[in-house]
């Protein structure tokens, strides 16, 4: 063997050496003398320096990078399936209903607790089924209307152009971009505290993303200091009439039961999203396109634009306070707004109707992405079943140790809704099954009222099942993976706030 491979060797310097006297090179010589193109290591993007890094040698892939081993159906399909699924349910998972009584204060019907009983199956049938998805668009009007109304206003105010100018000007005058995501992100939180901020930003994702990307940001960013910050905001806020407010009122509790520790929460968790977002900026790897023409630099007109696009939202939050205003009035408020930017613009009012209204076009997708959604909730009611899953998933906890019912909590109140999309609409049907619980256990009914909000809450920025939520990825061209690989350790890192939160109330 030995000499068998010394032979060979002695043949191949040979052969090597014969081509070299030839002029001809070895293979390797040949493949170091060929020139590879070189990528400039440096660039500038808005006069901040950045270096290129290569990828080839990391042991991990970007958490923010879209994957090409998986591809997730589109939206549309994926809500569509989810429809499909509920109709099987209603024919395999029992009936069961609680007996509810009416609520003067709401309006509502409350759940009775312990008075789950079975009922008779009612699964829906193949003609009802096909009606679920027209019966959802129906039921979700109000919300369809609206992201098409406030939807169109901003469209109509981007094709002034007066958005990329104020932008501009404002990546222009900023040495430190993670301040403005901080500062938009605390934004978004508080009137996600104070309004339940969630369907409207839908409409607003244009004018994050624009921002996002002016300031050198990805679409993640973008999402992750509008949705990701406004239902962090909604799921803390102490103040929230249709989280927290609803939640305490079922729970028979003060309407703001122990504020301190409840501001305290809400300061913590948007902190902990704040610097989440901050940490994961730098992994957003969409590089944004940053060429062609600069916008001119911003005028009066243009701030006047802006502030009249964002009129409507000073006397919404007021009114959703105060008035129990919803979508209806917002719509209508944002109606004249729309008009108003047109007119303001030097369109005449013609020009500003048929403007309006091309822009609207552009949000139809995303609200028939809300309807759609509204059809899965359609079918678990008609089919009896919601009742049934509540109590297949509150029935073990009362089995359980105190502190770890509380904290069972959460993931029981989370994967509710992915079935019970609206959060007051699952406040009014879980507290009072919760609360009584939560006595039973030997916990207080604040420590349940945290678990709802950190588990019901939270899950708005992840349940592939809210229209609302896919609209919004769809605007911001987000995959539903890639939006999931950001928001899970974000959203676990800020639900520990919550169960600190669960053990101090408890």
């Amino acid at each position: 063997m030995g000499t068998h491979s010394t032979s060979a060797g002695r043949l191949r310097r040979q052969r090597l050496a014969s081509r070299a006297a030839a002029g001809h090179p070895s293979p390797l010589a040949a493949a170091q003398a060929v020139e590879v193109p070189q990528r400039p290591l440096t660039g500038r993007r808005h006069d901040r320096q950045y270096t290129f890094r290569s990828t080839l040698n990391r042991t991990s892939p970007d958490m923010l990078r879209p994957s090409t081993s998986m591809k997730l159906p589109h939206p549309f399909v994926l809500l569509l399936s989810t429809v499909v699924v509920a109709v099987v349910m209603t024919w395999v998972v029992p009936a069961g209903r609680y007996e509810r009584r009416a609520d003067a204060a709401t309006g509502r019907d409350v759940v009775v607790p312990g008075s789950y009983a079975r009922v008779a199956q009612a699964p829906v049938g193949p003609m009802a089924a096909l009606l679920v998805v027209p019966r959802g668009i129906v039921a979700g009007a109000d919300v369809i209307l609206t992201i098409l109304i406030v939807g169109g206003a901003f469209a109509l105010l981007d094709a002034t152009g007066a958005l990329k100018r104020l932008v501009g000007s404002l990546v222009g005058r900023t040495r430190r971009p993670h301040v403005i995501v901080a500062l938009t992100s605390m934004a978004f939180a508080t009137l996600g505290g104070l309004e339940n901020l969630y369907e409207e930003i839908v409409a607003l994702i244009p004018v994050v993303l624009m921002l996002s990307r002016g300031l050198g940001f990805g679409a993640v960013t973008a999402l992750a200091m509008s949705v990701g910050a406004a239902v962090v905001g909604a799921a803390f806020g102490p103040t929230n009439p249709f989280q927290t407010g609803i939640a305490l009122r079922f729970a028979e509790m003060p309407a703001l039961s122990q504020p301190v520790l409840r501001f305290s929460l809400f300061a913590a968790a948007v902190a902990v999203w704040i610097a989440w977002t901050l940490f994961m900026t730098s992994r957003d790897d969409e590089r944004p396109d940053v060429g062609g023409a600069a916008p001119g630099p911003a005028t009066r007109q243009d701030g006047l634009l802006l502030a009249i696009a964002l009129a409507p939202f000073v006397p919404y939050v007021y009114g959703v306070i105060a008035r129990d205003w919803g979508f209806n009035e917002l719509s209508g408020l944002f109606l004249v707004a729309g008009f108003a930017v047109g007119l303001v613009s030097g369109r005449t009012l013609s020009t500003t109707a048929a403007d309006f209204l091309k822009a609207m076009e552009t949000m139809l997708a995303a609200g028939l992405f809300v309807g759609v959604a509204r059809a899965i909730s359609v079918a678990l009611a008609d089919g009896q079943i919601l009742d049934t899953i509540l109590f297949a998933l509150a029935t073990p906890l009362a089995n359980t140790p105190g502190a770890v019912a509380a904290a069972l909590m959460v993931p029981v109140q989370a994967l509710l809704h992915v079935p019970v999309v609206s959060v007051s609409g699952q406040a009014v049907l879980t507290m009072p099954v919760m609360a009584p619980l939560a006595d039973l256990v030997g916990v207080s009914r604040d420590a349940a009222v945290i678990a709802y909000q950190t588990g019901a809450g939270l899950m708005d920025m992840i349940t592939p099942t809210s229209g609302a939520l896919l609209a919004i990825l769809m605007g911001a061209k987000v995959t539903y993976g890639r939006w999931l690989r950001f928001v899970i350790p974000g959203a676990l890192l800020v639900s520990l706030v919550g169960f600190v939160g669960i053990w101090l109330a408890r």
